[in-house]
């Protein structure tokens, strides 16, 4: 943390945003002052950009803390405010989104059509049975139909929780049966790689642990054989396509659940995030508007993460449809069927905004400038970061040979619990710094304090907080309200702040950089994954007396996974690293798969029988060893040492 803190304080370059970007930038300096003077009547205007079939009668009600009322008493309907009102002002013939199959094939849907088929879909999930408040699970690939599904649910008022479509039926069945989801929405199959990724058979096998599922309607999208459960299974285009295309959209209260989102926390069990409708749309909205510098006569908007995690409902649906985006979605890989895939297609489609990870962006670096370097990539005009901090080199290389030395970067910081963007340059307005994510929007406050609670000074780290209310803030952790006040907001509970469980710096002007997480969370990629589910998942295994994960620095990926792994006795360990892998693989997903299995004697524990995870940080990082006093056996360590040439590696 040190060393890092040390080399951001270096950081002297600066990029002003063009000056003709300023001039015509959706938002200028002038919302930080105008939000400065009044938060509540600035969100209030925020609001105001979307429709209402009845206003609210308080902006905020915070006297439930820490669960927010937003925009109180006011009623409307998601759905309505992502397709409908554009239609009804006369854009049904705008495309909403430009679709391309990992194969290759193509759709171009219109707002008129998603309309007609939000529509469809809505009046088919009524004759399964659906009603407002009933939970919807959804697990497919990237398709339009993925987009329907979602926007049908949030018509309903039906909240939905959309898993991603790489984790396993495990994983699945976790997801559905905290919700109690009784219909689930799949498909087939869909195309990853080049192949054919079958997500019917893993609904099967986890529906196996959910006997209250009444049913399974179904995309045929991949063309793979699936089992088929009669009077459970149906199929999309036997059920939806026959419906009428009209369905009378009902207003619901700000505050009525829109979707669930589970995330990693610092246990096993995964907290099912909750979002309400009102603020959410208003803050995924806004800052869609304001982050993107969004045209939406213009641009051609390519939000590149999947709608199975928070940037994808936030950024991919909600936020660019309800300012009536033209937006790009693509099923497949970057490298499918070679490295190329994604600048042809920006070339190809003339896309103009595009928002992805630091780890596709150190991938791409991986691969060469020469790739991008090989298409026209002249028709983009703003760049965007997402899911962890960016290094300021793959920065750099972004701005440099993805956006030519033109195009404002915005590295955004935000999490599933936040449910909007919080912490951005505005494209506009600010002088960008490679690696920062700057200052807190306007209408949000940000702050580093000290394990007190004490602001730092501007030179100081410390641990990233919100210190007030925001209109995307999640509702609770579905079901469990304790464990919700208890890991957002008990550490700081005196001063009322939020812990966001990421450690932060403020430099010497008071810009803020992020240094990746405080707690047992690892950032894989930019998807969260708890320590404890990967241990609980290699310890399922026969072979595994006990386990302990640390997330250890990746130059692609950000974080990998690396597990140490005490064998029961008489277990063979000559295949064992593959096996495991393997298995926690079919227990969470591939994202969870360790880069390394180390089979060691034992794990370093204190007196009190803690697992020092500090340590094995140290080993998987091949750093010197930090203080080994407070162990009970301090030799652990050189055992540990010893194994290291056995260490199983990337496969």
């Amino acid at each position: 943390m040190s060393e890092t803190l040390s080399n951001l304080l270096r950081e002297e370059r600066r990029f002003p945003p063009p000056a003709s970007f300023a001039a015509a930038a959706n938002v200028t300096a002038a919302a930080y002052a105008e939000a400065d003077a009044d938060r509540l009547a600035f969100w209030e205007t925020q609001a105001s950009r979307l429709t209402w079939a009845d206003p609210w009668t308080e902006v905020l009600d915070w006297s439930g803390a820490p669960v927010a009322k937003w925009f109180a008493g006011g009623r409307l309907n998601v759905a309505y405010n992502c397709v409908d009102r554009h239609v009804e002002d006369g854009h049904g013939d705008q495309v909403a989104f430009h679709w391309e199959g990992e194969p290759g094939d193509t759709r171009a849907i219109t707002y008129a059509q998603l309309k007609n088929m939000v529509c469809q879909a809505a009046n088919a999930l009524v004759e399964l049975g659906v009603r407002t408040g009933d939970r919807v699970a959804i697990y497919m690939p990237m398709i339009p139909e993925t987009v329907v599904a979602m926007l049908a649910c949030a018509r309903l008022g039906a909240p939905h929780t959309v898993v991603f479509g790489g984790f396993s039926a495990t994983a699945l069945s976790d997801r559905i049966l905290d919700c109690d989801a009784r219909v689930v929405i799949t498909a087939d199959g869909g195309y990853r790689r080049g192949a054919v990724s079958g997500l019917k058979p893993v609904v099967d096998e986890a529906l196996q642990r959910c006997p209250d599922v009444r049913s399974v309607l179904v995309v045929r999208r991949g063309g793979n054989d699936v089992g088929w459960t009669p009077g459970r299974d149906v199929w999309w285009h036997d059920v939806v396509d026959r419906q009428p295309v009209d369905h009378a959209p009902e207003a619901f209260d700000a505050e009525h659940p829109l979707f669930v989102m589970y995330t990693s926390g610092t246990t096993g069990k995964p907290k099912g995030i909750l979002h309400s409708s009102g603020g959410y749309l208003t803050q995924v909205a806004y800052t869609h508007h304001a982050v993107f510098d969004l045209k939406p006569d213009d641009d051609l908007y390519w939000c590149g993460a999947d709608i199975g995690w928070i940037t994808g409902h936030s950024y991919i649906v909600y936020g660019p449809l309800a300012n009536r985006a033209t937006s790009f979605l693509y099923e497949g890989t970057p490298n499918t069927p070679d490295e190329h895939r994604w600048w042809e297609m920006i070339e190809r489609y003339r896309i103009s905004i595009l928002y992805t990870a630091p780890t596709t962006i150190r991938t791409f670096m991986k691969w060469g400038a020469e790739v991008p370097e090989a298409h026209d990539l002249s028709s983009l005009r703003l760049l965007g970061s997402v899911g962890e901090p960016i290094n300021p080199e793959a920065w750099m290389w972004y701005r440099s040979v993805i956006g030519g030395d033109r195009c404002p970067v915005v590295d955004t910081w935000w999490q599933t619990e936040t449910g909007a963007i919080m912490i951005s340059p505005l494209p506009g307005v600010t002088a960008t710094k490679p690696g920062s994510a700057m200052t807190a929007l306007p209408g949000i406050e940000a702050d580093v304090v000290d394990n007190e609670g004490r602001p730092v000074p501007n030179g100081g780290g410390g641990i990233l907080v919100l210190t007030e209310p925001w209109p995307s803030m999640t509702r609770g952790i579905w079901g469990d309200l304790a464990r919700f006040k208890e890991t957002y907001w008990e550490r700081f509970a005196a001063e009322g702040f939020y812990l966001a469980g990421d450690g932060a710096k403020k430099d010497d002007d008071g810009d803020i950089w992020l240094l990746g997480r405080i707690d047992d969370v690892m950032n894989v990629s930019g998807h969260r994954i708890s320590t404890t589910e990967v241990e609980s998942a290699l310890v399922s295994h026969s072979s595994v007396a006990e386990a302990a994960v640390v997330g250890a620095t990746d130059p692609t990926t950000g974080q990998a996974i690396v597990a140490f792994v005490i064998l029961r006795g008489g277990a063979a360990d000559d295949d064992i690293a593959r096996v495991l892998r393997d298995h926690v693989t079919k227990e969470i997903g591939p994202i969870a798969k360790p880069r390394q299995i180390m089979v060691v004697p034992e794990l370093p524990k204190t007196r009190s029988g803690k697992i020092m995870r500090r340590l094995l940080r140290d080993v998987a990082e091949n750093r010197q060893l930090g203080d080994v006093t407070t162990l009970t056996d301090s030799s652990v360590m050189d055992l540990i040492r010893d194994k290291l040439p056995s260490a199983a590696g990337e496969d």
